[in-house]
C-alpha cells in the first residue's frame, strides 16, 4: 500500500485497516514458523505498511 493511498483513507478506515493488517501479520508469522512461506519478504512489506499507517495516524493526531 502506497503512502498516497493511506492518506486518502479516513481516520476510521485507517484504524480498521491497521487492525486487519496487524492480525494478518501475526497469522503470517505463525504460518511461517510452521511451514516456510513461498515469499518471506511479504512479512517485511507488511511491517512497512503497518509503520506507514501508524505514521499517518500520528501525523493526524498531532495536527488536530
Amino acid at each position: 500500500m502506497k503512502i498516497n493511498e493511506i492518506k486518502e483513507l479516513t481516520t476510521q478506515d485507517l484504524v480498521e485497516r491497521l487492525e486487519e493488517t496487524v492480525a494478518n501479520l501475526h497469522t503470517m508469522r505463525l504460518n511461517h514458523a510452521i511451514t516456510p512461506l513461498e515469499n518471506p519478504s511479504q512479512i517485511k512489506l507488511m511491517r512497512k505498511d503497518i509503520a506507514r499507517m501508524k505514521t499517518v495516524l500520528r501525523q493526524r493526531e498531532l495536527n488536530k
